[in-house]
């Protein structure tokens, strides 16, 4: 009897829908940021002739940090363009990419920094005329698109 009940439980939550499985599903984002985290490494360099199709990147699994917009006067920097730290403000939302370098996070409209975690400390690599640090908007109702491009092992 007891064997029987297990059996009926398994199956009837495997074939409701709106289980886990649905839940674990990625909410759609209708206003926010969403992007690719892509790393590049090694010769990136035009080359003559023959030579290997370069990649656009390898999709990374990294944490994703948004901060209220930051200009460079605002960090401190070390080497090869990581971040060591950040003066006055702290992340607003943190989340991951998964396992294709995709993340979504919703966010209200405004202007936001966009940095990655790395061991050596947070990275970016844009920034505008104004020195505002991977400086990406948010209207209302909107999705902006980004992608993340990680490079500090990168020879261009």
């Amino acid at each position: 009897m007891h064997k029987y009940l297990i059996f009926w439980a398994i199956l009837f939550s495997i074939s409701i829908p709106g289980t886990a499985q649905q839940a674990s599903r990625q909410q759609v984002v209708r206003q926010g940021i969403c992007g690719t985290v892509v790393e590049k490494k090694g010769n990136m360099m035009p080359s003559v002739g023959p030579a290997p199709a370069r990649t656009n990147g390898t999709a990374v699994v990294r944490e994703v940090l948004i901060f209220p917009l930051l200009n460079s006067s605002q960090v401190d920097a070390g080497d090869n363009g990581f971040i060591t730290s950040v003066r006055g403000a702290k992340p607003l939302k943190t989340v991951k990419s998964d396992k294709n370098g995709r993340f979504c996070v919703s966010m209200p409209v405004g202007k936001y920094t966009v940095m990655v975690r790395e061991p050596k400390g947070l990275y970016a690599n844009l920034s505008d005329s104004q020195n505002n640090i991977f400086p990406v908007s948010v209207q209302k109702n909107r999705q902006s698109s980004v992608t993340v491009e990680i490079s500090h092992s990168a020879v261009f």
